[in-house]
């Protein structure tokens, strides 16, 4: 029998048998990563970093998963920053990056060579250093060696999983050093907001009042183009696009606005729109094994879904832009999934929409029969390099 990918869903045995890794248990994690990160990072001692003063800016290095909280902490701390804060993604630190500033590494095992690299090209040019990751580990092994203050984190699984027990103690660290406002009550209230979307979203709510699960049969068979509001909001788009490849093992284009108006908005003329729309400039489907337009309903066989991820503090031109992206989207036939983000804090509303988005990239790799928990191409890769 031809099991749906709503039948996957819904049915709890399958869903739990489809999920051997138990993604979904460390998604559900989250709220338990945030409390226990600011305990760790509280009870280390960052005297090193904190007596030298406010840096003139923070680079977070780090990769994938543990990357991502670079990209976590500039988008809390906002653009009003009394400190530039830059997310790095590379082997190489940039040229203007010397003693006046703060280098934190990020890797979840502690052993990511990029990582390293940077890491030890920050104890080189005397850059004052935080290692956050594996404990016992090079990394660990490198901030001892540098004098450098290491925030220890226990892994709940895999590293992209781990997303808040290492993003919370770049946070506590900015706090400390006058650049990021968040509190203990700002942590507190991040932490009962991912508990209640992840009481929303649990395995055994099914799917016609779980969001996650909805959003997850939403863009199964389609492309998704995901847009955030904001520069916060375009975060959570990336982590969607980098949640959705690892865990569905599938593609998605990220954006935000209002860049995305001025370019990836062309794409809804081409040839993942549905033809039939019409479109100013939309064109046929290609004629060959890849193409064909499906005869039913005129659409292509992955037609694109956009995706809005709508945070409360967007710019008023901004708000603007998406309603009239979401009506341009429609008029041309192309699905449209909107999420907003909740809370007041940004901590709390970026942890709003990340939970909810981690549940979804799980759920439509179970809905498409595929286990959410292994990289193997990733592993691939790390073979070739050796």
């Amino acid at each position: 029998m031809i099991m749906t990918a709503q039948e996957r869903l819904d049915d709890l045995a399958l869903l739990e048998a489809a999920d051997p890794g138990g993604m979904l248990r460390q998604v559900a994690s989250a709220a338990a990563q945030v409390r226990t990160a600011v305990r760790v990072t509280a009870e280390t001692d960052l005297g090193p970093v904190v007596s030298a003063g406010r840096p003139r800016a923070i680079v977070v290095t780090g990769m994938g998963g543990s990357g991502v909280a670079g990209d976590v902490l500039s988008a809390v701390c906002g653009p009003g920053c009394a400190s530039q804060v830059v997310a790095l993604h590379d082997y190489q630190l940039p040229g203007w990056v010397g003693a006046a500033d703060l280098v934190i590494a990020v890797s979840c095992s502690g052993a990511t060579e990029e990582t390293l690299a940077a890491a030890g090209e920050a104890v080189r040019r005397g850059c004052p250093l935080v290692g956050v990751g594996g404990a016992d580990s090079p990394l660990a092994m490198l901030a001892e060696q540098a004098r450098a203050p290491f925030v220890p984190v226990k892994p709940v699984g895999m590293p992209r999983a781990t997303l808040w027990g290492l993003s919370i103690p770049l946070l506590v660290i900015a706090e400390r050093l006058g650049v990021a406002d968040v509190s203990a009550e700002g942590y507190e209230s991040a932490a009962a907001g991912l508990e209640r979307v992840s009481h929303l979203c649990r395995p055994d709510s099914e799917s016609f009042v779980n969001p996650a699960k909805t959003l997850a049969l939403e863009l199964a068979g389609t492309l998704p183009m995901i847009w955030g509001s904001s520069p916060l909001a375009g975060v959570a788009a990336y982590r969607f696009a980098c949640q959705l490849n690892e865990n569905a093992k599938y593609p998605a284009v990220p954006g935000v606005l209002p860049e995305a108006n001025h370019n990836q908005v062309v794409a809804f003329d081409g040839a993942f729109a549905p033809w039939a729309a019409g479109g100013a400039g939309a064109v046929p489907w290609p004629d060959g094994p890849a193409g064909g337009v499906n005869e039913e309903d005129g659409r292509p066989p992955v037609p694109l879904r956009l995706v809005i991820l709508r945070d409360s503090r967007e710019h008023p031109q901004v708000a603007r832009r998406r309603e009239a992206s979401v009506d341009l989207a429609e008029q041309r036939g192309i699905g449209v999934s909107e999420l907003a983000a909740e809370g007041g804090r940004p901590l709390e509303r970026l942890a709003s929409l990340i939970q909810l988005i981690d549940y979804a990239s799980v759920y439509l790799g179970i809905a498409s029969g595929v286990d959410p928990a292994p990289a193997a191409a990733i592993g691939d890769l790390k073979d070739r390099m050796a």
